[in-house]
C-alpha cells in the first residue's frame, strides 16, 4: 500500500485526489488525531509524532509514505529521509507535499507575487520560502498564518457566518501585506474546505491553488521515475484508515472532508 500520513484530517483531501490519479492501487491513511493538531508544537516534537507515524506506516507494509501534511513536511521530512531512512529502511521512501509545490506555484503567477495561507508553524518554518526560492528566485512570497482556519474546519463550521468572518479577516491582513499578490496557495491541507469563503473574499483576478491536484500529479511522476518502487505497490484499489484517536471520532470527522461510510482502525503509540 501507499501510506498516506496527516496529523489529523487534513490529508484525506490529499488522499482525495491521489485515490483520482491512482484508482487502481491501495492507500493506508494514518491520522494522528489524538495529538493534533501538529500546528504550533515544536520541532522535536513534530519530528517525533511524525517518525512514530511513519515507522507504524512502515510496520503495516507501506513502502512509500507520503507526508500529507504541511506541517510535517516542513519540519520533519528532511530529517527523516537523512537521518532515519539510510540507516534504518534504506528500501523504503518518504515524500512530502512541500517540495511538490513550490516547483509549480511560480509557473502560476503573471506578477510574480503570490501569497502563502498556512498553519503558523509551517509559516515558521520558513520550509516554503526556501524551496519556491530554490526554483524561483525572484518570485516575492508573503506567508500569512491562520490560526481559526483548522478549529473552524474541524468543528463543522464551514459555510457559516463565523467562517466568513474569520476568513476575510486574513484574506483582508495578506493582500493588505502585498497589494500585488495575484496567486494564493492554500499550505494547509483543511483549507480546502474554507474554498467559498476565500473566493468570496479574494478578488475575482487572484488565483486559488490548491494542493491536491499538484501532489497527485508528482507521485504519478514519480511512480513513473521509478518502477522499482512502482513494482511493489499493491493494486486492489482498496483504502484503510488508523487514527490515534477512537475509530468513531475519525469516521465522524472524516465525513466532514468527503469521505463517507469508512471503517477506521484505532491505534496507540
Amino acid at each position: 500500500m501507499i501510506g498516506v500520513f496527516d496529523s489529523g484530517f487534513g490529508g484525506l483531501t490529499i488522499l482525495r485526489d491521489l485515490k483520482k490519479a491512482l484508482p487502481d492501487y491501495d492507500f493506508l491513511y494514518l491520522g494522528d488525531n489524538a495529538r493534533a493538531p501538529y500546528g504550533s508544537r515544536s520541532f522535536e516534537t513534530i519530528f517525533r509524532y511524525t517518525l512514530e507515524s511513519v515507522r507504524e506506516l512502515f510496520k503495516r507494509g507501506c513502502p512509500l509514505v507520503i507526508l500529507a501534511c504541511n506541517t510535517a513536511s516542513a519540519k520533519a521530512l528532511r530529517s527523516i529521509q537523512q537521518q532515519v531512512l539510510p540507516f534504518e529502511f534504506p528500501d523504503r521512501r518518504v515524500l512530502g507535499i512541500v517540495r511538490p509545490t513550490a516547483e509549480e506555484i511560480g509557473k502560476m503567477s503573471r506578477t510574480g507575487h503570490i501569497g502563502i495561507f498556512a498553519t503558523a508553524g509551517t509559516v515558521s518554518s520558513g520550509s516554503y520560502q526556501i524551496e519556491i526560492h530554490h526554483f524561483f528566485p525572484d518570485l516575492h512570497v508573503t506567508q500569512h498564518a491562520c490560526p481559526m482556519w483548522v478549529p473552524l474546519v474541524e468543528c463543522g463550521e464551514a459555510g457559516t457566518e463565523g467562517a466568513r468572518f474569520f476568513v476575510k479577516k486574513e484574506v483582508d491582513a495578506l493582500l493588505a501585506e502585498d497589494p500585488e499578490i495575484d496567486t494564493v496557495l492554500l499550505a494547509c491541507t483543511h483549507y480546502p474546505l474554507l474554498e467559498k469563503e476565500i473566493r468570496a473574499a479574494l478578488p475575482p483576478q487572484v488565483r486559488l491553488v490548491f494542493q491536491g491536484g499538484i501532489v497527485a500529479d508528482k507521485t504519478v511522476d514519480y511512480l513513473r521515475r521509478h518502477p522499482e518502487m512502482d513494482r511493489r505497490l499493491s493494486r486492489n484499489g482498496k483504502t484503510a484508515f488508523l487514527t490515534s484517536d477512537t475509530a468513531k471520532f475519525f469516521e465522524k470527522g472524516a465525513f466532514l472532508f468527503g469521505m463517507d461510510d469508512i471503517s477506521a482502525e484505532s491505534l496507540t503509540f
